[in-house]
């Protein structure tokens, strides 16, 4: 391990952590004496991701996590919440058990976990992603977004509202049922 300071070859590691992420190593150079961490992680067998021009490159974890984070600017995500992202789409791509994954992949399940954790964040990566040509490819994208929203919407007006007294069972239960019958009914007629 080089010494990111002088880069001199070797070094000693003072504390070692087990963490989620892999072993968290404290390390002191045996040159210069500056101390650092490093992160050792297992390295599954190299998958190949192939872009969209046919070549091929090894799956770059970095590379995925800084082009969520530039989607993500300016945003309330944090930082653990785009590692989760990335280790949920590397972790997916590993047990898939190919050798090959296209680029095209990787970025539907990038969108889709961003379409759960903000929507602007998103459409940012979408719009350099899908590489809008117009407005109107553009807009068709935002009112698919709209439509999932309302859909979602939808599903929650569905659900009972709760109580808000405490009130005589037989006194609750004909207005409840009244109340399920009524959105079936407006449901059905949808």
């Amino acid at each position: 391990m080089r010494c990111p300071y002088c880069h001199f070859r070797d070094s000693k590691v003072t504390d070692s952590r087990s963490t989620d992420d892999g072993i968290r190593r404290r390390r002191q150079c045996i040159a210069c004496g500056e101390r650092f961490t490093t992160l050792e992680t297992t390295q599954l067998s190299a998958v190949q991701i192939v872009k969209k021009d046919g070549r091929r490159e090894d799956f770059n974890r970095e590379k995925l996590l800084q082009g969520l984070r530039r989607a993500c600017e300016k945003r309330k995500i944090s930082v653990q919440q785009l590692e989760a992202v990335v280790a949920d789409i590397e972790g997916r791509i590993s047990a898939d058990g190919r050798q090959e994954v296209s680029s095209e992949d990787i970025g539907e399940l990038a969108m889709d976990a961003l379409r759960a954790l903000d929507h602007i964040a998103y459409i940012r990566f979408a719009s350099v992603y899908r590489s809008f040509a117009d407005l109107s490819s553009l807009k068709e994208a935002l009112l698919a977004l709209e439509e999932e929203r309302e859909d979602a919407s939808r599903e929650r007006s569905l659900q009972l509202p709760l109580p808000t007294e405490v009130q005589e069972p037989e006194v609750v239960a004909p207005r409840l049922l009244q109340e399920i019958e009524s959105r079936h009914v407006a449901g059905a007629l949808r």
